[in-house]
């Protein structure tokens, strides 16, 4: 697709944007941190593979072939994202009485899910961390003569040992150095393990024999031993949460410069990965987000509450990924209402088979969604071109279809194969079914096409008593909710 403006992304090594020039003519290598599967995913954690998706979509609208990697982390992430604590896995299993494995895979499932629910699609990989223990050895081993060295609780990686420790962090500050594991005989403080020790006289669910004894591997060794197994070095972009971006991926960077005998950080291919891209975090003010809080928001709250998944996913599109997202239940009403209009003026098109996309109305249009994504993903301003497609009048129906079609597949927001109907999910503590609704409100609209005035205001009042709000004069047409 020549004729489409040049992508730029803000890389977050460099703190700027720049061009995007693939490592491999007409290629797109992608690696996307996931889950540690310890509990279910809290929507923000989701708002991470939303964004990876959407990068994703625009590499394949742009002709490139994408192969993107997701890492599911069973094993080796720590309490806290600065080594320290107990194991996350090991913890949760505890608490559960349950085994390690069970854990995983219930946990990896419930990702799965929700992956699915907000129609991201499957990458080409999903690298398990427990999979690709003994290829995380054989790595640990290639660099520990020059980079590691080893204290009673296992093997350490020296950061002083790399040119640039810390640059995508901008500076290892004293806060920083705060929030990583303090171990006596560590060289430097922001020192970080790559394989941790089994204690003596003591058996972990999950272990293995390396050099430096039983033991399990580091977070961080993880996701540079599996982007690099599957994509090789240096490969395109690395995306994750920002909360990413102060420990994690510089020791991961750190483990990658010394894994590929690199220099400084002043060539990004370096660290990697050319380009870093990390989403900013989901806002929630209740604080309900917190997984220690019980009844935190994991997505199947949104669904149990009335709010089809899709109306999330619209909301991460409303802001751009690098900004934060103020997570609101109004918010996400209205979200969930715009994709409801959207879907009512695609149900017009979808009797039409798509044509060419070429129609002078269209144009500026399509010109608008191009230029918005080729500058870092602007989704919001796309979405207002797509919303202008689907307004646009006296414009051939097939032409029209086949650039809603285009915009959608980059939007994921499954305009022609959902309906207004799929859209409406019934609450979980609801006491009435969407049939008794249905029926109620035409027995309404006949009472009021009577002039029966009484007999609709009751039965108004009927629907209300029972959780539902019917909007009368709405412009979508009728509608009603469950409070």
């Amino acid at each position: 697709m020549t004729d489409l403006p040049e992508l730029t992304l803000f890389n977050s090594l460099t703190r700027q944007m720049a061009p995007f020039q693939p490592v491999h003519e007409g290629e797109a290598r992608v690696y996307t941190c996931g889950p540690t599967v310890y509990n279910y995913p809290h929507i923000g954690n989701m708002r991470a593979y939303v964004f990876a998706d959407i990068l994703g979509r625009t590499l394949s609208h742009r002709g490139l072939k994408l192969t993107h990697v997701i890492n599911i982390t069973d094993v080796g992430h720590l309490t806290d994202d600065g080594d320290d604590g107990e194991d996350k896995m090991e913890k949760m299993a505890a608490q559960k009485a349950q085994s390690i494995w069970d854990i995983a895979q219930h946990y990896t499932q419930a990702y799965w899910n929700d992956i699915k629910a907000l129609n991201i699609r499957q990458p080409a990989h999903w690298s398990i961390a427990t999979d690709y223990v003994e290829q995380m050895i054989d790595f640990a081993k290639e660099i520990a003569p020059r980079h590691c060295y080893e204290l009673e609780s296992g093997l350490y990686f020296d950061v002083s040992t790399v040119a640039d420790y810390g640059r995508l962090a901008r500076a290892v500050t004293e806060e920083g150095e705060g929030r990583i594991e303090a171990v006596e005989g560590k060289r430097n403080a922001a020192d970080f393990a790559i394989w941790r020790k089994t204690p003596a006289g003591e058996k972990r669910q999950m272990e293995w024999d390396s050099p430096w004894g039983p033991g399990a591997p580091g977070w961080h060794l993880e996701c540079s031993v599996m982007s690099g197994k599957l994509l090789g070095f240096p490969f395109d972009i690395h995306t994750g949460g920002i909360d990413h971006r102060e420990i994690h991926h510089p020791n991961e960077i750190a483990q990658n410069q010394a894994f590929c005998c690199a220099g400084g950080l002043d060539v990004p291919g370096n660290s990697g990965a050319k380009v870093w891209m990390h989403n900013n975090f989901l806002v929630e003010r209740s604080g309900k987000m917190s997984k220690s809080s019980g009844e935190f928001l994991r997505l199947q709250l949104l669904i149990d509450k009335g709010y089809h998944p899709l109306g999330y996913r619209m909301m991460c599109l409303q802001a751009h990924y690098r900004s934060e997202l103020e997570f609101s239940w109004d918010g996400l009403a209205a979200a969930l209402t715009r994709l409801k209009r959207m879907i009512m003026a695609a149900e017009r098109l979808k009797d039409v088979d798509a044509g060419e996309p070429a129609h002078p109305k269209l144009a500026p249009m399509i010109a608008t969604f191009e230029k918005a994504l080729a500058e870092d993903l602007n989704t919001p301003i796309a979405l207002t071109a797509l919303e202008d497609v689907l307004a646009a009048k006296k414009v051939d129906p097939a032409a029209k279809r086949a650039v809603v079609e285009m915009m959608d597949a980059v939007f994921g927001l499954g305009l022609f194969e959902t309906s207004r109907a799929d859209l409406r999910l019934r609450p979980l503590r609801a006491e009435i079914c969407v049939e008794e609704i249905e029926e109620t409100l035409v027995r309404r609209k006949e009472a009021r096409a009577n002039k029966d005035f009484a007999t609709s205001d009751a039965l108004r009042d009927e629907l209300a008593g029972k959780g539902v709000e019917v909007m009368d004069g709405d412009p979508l047409g009728w509608e009603w909710k469950l409070g």
